[in-house]
């Protein structure tokens, strides 16, 4: 190494900074070795990753849908069911269809009738509940057969079985990922300046994200959102590391070789790409908060997947530029990108317009987007996307109308309670009706529930009096009832639901023998019965399904369900008695959580950007105009919706919002940061466009890549979380890098005096010296050399120097044509 690279590699950082670097360089094949293995490991452990495809599971533990799940998972089984429709068909046929199926072994009820309800505009409608519980495999199995069995038949399917969702999730974001590459690829292309390191940036890309999606393992189960998006946000986010590094490297390189020039950029880089970094860190830190667990999720896979991308641009990438530093020098190309200097005059000019008319603009987003329509399912949101799921709903829905059913649970052991409840609930308008054991009729008119007396019971069934005799004593004495035995069973009466089962039990311990007529039909009604009770009644608890007039989610809706529990309350002393479940329920319970996360999220990001700025740029009133400016983005990214009269998923504003503020911010540090230094010693015309121009190529790379990926997920993706996600994403960079080129230099302008008088940073000089002759100059110099000079130089410089030392130092070294000074650091003159 010659003596001048042995100095260039000196300023390079702090010599601890400097030792790390090298040792990663010259150990650049131990770390390819370790990181090959665990790229293996994380490809095979990605496969074990455990996904949940429910958006409630995510709901706290305190929200009335998580504690009714659980109770229901304890008490009740719920079987498969599944509504088909077969269009362009007779009734006859559609009879015959019905009876096809009812025949299966595996299907123990077809609800099918000539009422519109059934069959309307020639399409019948099927609701098929299977023999087994909805998570059993054979429930799947028997539906595929049924399917096969109508084929050459139009058929919509509509069931919650199986994981189809996930998989059409699946198919669709390798299509997303597949774009996305080539949208990387082709930017990357355009934006570098040399075509060797287009492998190299996409190697360490891909790097991070193989271990990004294999460590998910370690975090047991995920969201559907964070397995479909992280990937494609990490790269979207996490760009810029690479970038920066990339860049240093090629500076470094015009006067160092390939290993030096490595070693150099790499001890810079670290802590610039550090400090870059923590701006997106805490605005994903503000998801955390969230009471609505998926923030977390998302949150937790996010920042891990931003450590792996700091980790492959640290370890990894430093190895791939010794690898490919040769085929980079040898593809070298000119820039693609043009200079901007004609918006540089444009901001210049309008500097007195434009801030003025941001602050009314952002003053009506704030307005427009706390109004943002909203919403907390799906039902009416329309994707740009449509899957065979959601077709199957819709036609359904347009051939039969909607259906929406809550789950209302209330104490077991009083029937009559439960008639009378549902009685009250049937007769308000708000309900279509409603079916629990109370109200289902079993056999002759009788409901499950009804009382019947040994006569009655007797004649039903046509059963000797004497042995139904026998059987109510041994149901009394099974029931401690003994009073029933003395007093006689003239006015005894058992539900009917309880005296079945009670006698087919009895008939299969043996201590009853029927005939074989009498036991088909017992075994039968007992299995129906068997099936109602796994359903309707647990072992502390019954549950009755209220079906609504209503919308799936609405005010009228949320309204009723707090009517629901006080019409309950009244018959089980109180509403805290009373669960009421339902996709209903857990969009209101989405609604209530928002309202809180809405607020902590927006803080809390904020207050985290807030403070690595104010340690960025020691000063309280540069972070409060950046954020104004990125606020303001967010702002009127979610009035789109509003002006559109578009419904909008609540979760992609939670989500985004924290991802706008973190990541965003970047672009506005970029354009402030160049600004301020430039402006020391250039006119605000010169400073703003030199600016404009340097900050130009890194924002439109990143933040390009961050566009294209957001509307490639919000175009291809037919779930409204995702697709909401991907759309708000794409919109919000767009109007980022808008504002903070054309609206940030007019407000840096315009604010110069705010920021300089909320400063906090003191310069305190080191010494004051002077050299004449041959003088080597490294570091940030502003003053007199020969010449106004300022800026990053590394240089011999002939001639007479006067300069403040702020940072660093000068000092002599031996003369190779007389007088020779070396200066590092922040010089001023």
């Amino acid at each position: 190494m010659s003596k001048q690279e042995e100095n260039k590699k000196k300023e390079g950082g702090n010599s601890v900074m400097l030792k790390v670097a090298t040792f990663i360089v010259d150990r650049r094949n131990l770390f390819f070795l370790l990181i090959c293995i665990a790229l293996i490991f994380c490809a095979i452990a990605s496969r074990w990753v455990k996904v949940e495809n429910d958006l409630a599971a995510y709901l706290p533990d305190s929200a009335e849908t998580s504690r009714g799940i659980s109770l229901m998972n304890d008490q009740f089984i719920t079987y498969g069911s599944a509504r088909l429709m077969v269009t362009n068909i007779t009734y006859d046929e559609a009879c015959a269809i019905c009876d096809g199926i009812e025949e299966r072994d595996d299907v123990t009820l077809v609800s099918f009738g000539d009422g519109s309800d059934h069959y309307n505009d020639f399409s019948a409608l099927y609701d098929i509940t299977f023999a087994y519980p909805e998570d059993d495999e054979r429930c799947l199995d028997g539906l595929d057969e049924i399917k096969a069995s109508l084929e050459g038949y139009d058929i919509y399917v509509s069931t919650s079985m199986g994981d189809q969702a996930a998989e059409t999730i699946a198919q669709e974001m390798k299509v997303v990922s597949a774009l996305v590459v080539v949208v990387v690829l082709s930017v990357l292309i355009f934006t570098s300046s040399t075509y060797a390191e287009v492998p190299v940036l996409l190697l360490t890309f891909g790097a991070s994200a193989v271990l990004a999606a294999g460590t998910n393992f370690f975090l047991g189960t995920i969201s559907f959102v964070s397995d479909s998006v992280t990937i494609v946000l990490q790269l979207a986010l996490s760009v810029d590391y690479a970038i920066i590094f990339c860049n240093r490297y090629k500076e470094e390189h015009q006067t160092l070789g390939i290993r030096e020039a490595d070693i150099v950029a790499l001890s810079k880089a670290i802590p610039e790409i550090f400090s870059s970094s923590l701006t997106t860190i805490g605005g994903l830190i503000a998801m955390m908060f969230m009471q609505y667990g998926i923030g977390k999720d998302m949150a937790i896979c996010l920042i891990k997947a931003i450590f792996f991308s700091l980790l492959s641009v640290f370890l990894l990438m430093p190895g791939l530029i010794m690898v490919f530093g040769k085929a980079m020098d040898k593809t070298k190309h000119k820039s693609f990108i043009p200079k901007i200097s004609f918006i540089g005059k444009f901001d210049h000019m309008t500097r007195f317009v434009i801030p003025p008319v941001f602050v009314l603009l952002v003053i009506g987003a704030f307005y427009l987007s706390n109004n943002c329509p909203y919403v907390y399912g799906y039902s009416k949101i329309v994707t740009p996307v449509r899957n065979e799921s959601q077709i199957a709903d819709e036609m359904i829905a347009n051939a039969f109308g909607e259906s929406n059913f809550v789950a209302l649970i209330v104490p077991a052991g009083n029937y009559e309670k439960e008639a009378e409840l549902m009685r009250a609930l049937e007769a308000r308008d708000e309900v279509d009706h409603c079916q629990g054991l109370a109200n289902t009729e079993a056999i002759d008119g009788y409901m499950l529930t009804d009382g019947l007396s040994a006569r009655e019971f007797s004649e039903t069934f046509n059963v000797d009096y004497e042995v139904s005799e026998l059987l109510y004593m041994a149901y009394a004495i099974n029931d401690e009832n003994y009073a029933k035995i003395i007093n006689g069973f003239s006015g005894y009466k058992i539900p009917l639901i309880d005296i079945v089962m009670f006698l087919h039990k009895e008939v299969e311990e043996g201590y009853v023998t029927l005939d074989d007529d009498l036991m088909e039909t017992l075994d039968e009604a007992n299995a129906q019965m068997q099936m109602a009770k796994d359903q309707l009644q647990g072992e502390d608890y019954s549950r009755m399904l209220v079906y609504l007039n209503l919308p799936q989610e609405g005010d009228e809706t949320f309204a009723f369900l707090d009517e629901m529990h006080e019409i309950a309350g009244k018959y089980y002393d109180g509403e805290e008695n009373v669960l009421v479940t339902g996709e209903s329920t857990s969009q209101y319970d989405l609604k209530k959580t928002f309202a809180r996360d809405n607020l902590v999220v927006s803080i809390v990001s904020i207050l985290a950007v807030l403070s690595v700025l104010l340690f960025t740029f020691l000063s309280a009133g540069m972070p409060v105009l950046l954020i104004l400016v990125i606020q303001g983005a967010i702002w009127i990214n979610f009035s789109f919706p509003t002006l559109q009269h578009t419904y909008l998923f609540f979760m992609g504003y939670l989500i985004v919002s924290s991802i706008q503020m973190g990541a965003n911010i970047d672009y506005a540090i970029v354009i402030s940061g160049r600004y301020t230094e430039l402006r020391k010693i250039m006119s605000k015309k010169e400073a703003c466009i030199e600016t404009l121009n340097f900050a130009f190529p890194t924002i439109i790379t990143s933040g390009s890549m961050m566009v294209l990926s957001g509307f490639a997920i919000g175009r291809l993706s037919s779930d409204a979380t995702i697709c909401g996600i991907g759309q708000c994403l794409g919109r919000g960079t767009l109007i980022s890098i808008g504002l903070v080129m054309f609206v940030l230099p007019q407000i840096l302008m315009v604010g110069e005096k705010i920021i300089e008088k909320t400063s906090f940073e003191v310069s305190v000089p080191i010494k004051l010296d002077r050299g004449f002759g041959t003088v080597r100059v490294d570091g940030m110099v502003r003053g007199q050399i020969n010449g106004y000079v300022v800026g990053e130089m590394h240089a011999l410089v002939k001639g007479d120097i006067a300069a403040v030392v702020t940072m660093g130092s000068l000092r002599e070294v031996p003369p190779d044509d007389g007088t020779v000074k070396e200066i590092e650091g922040e010089v001023r003159s």
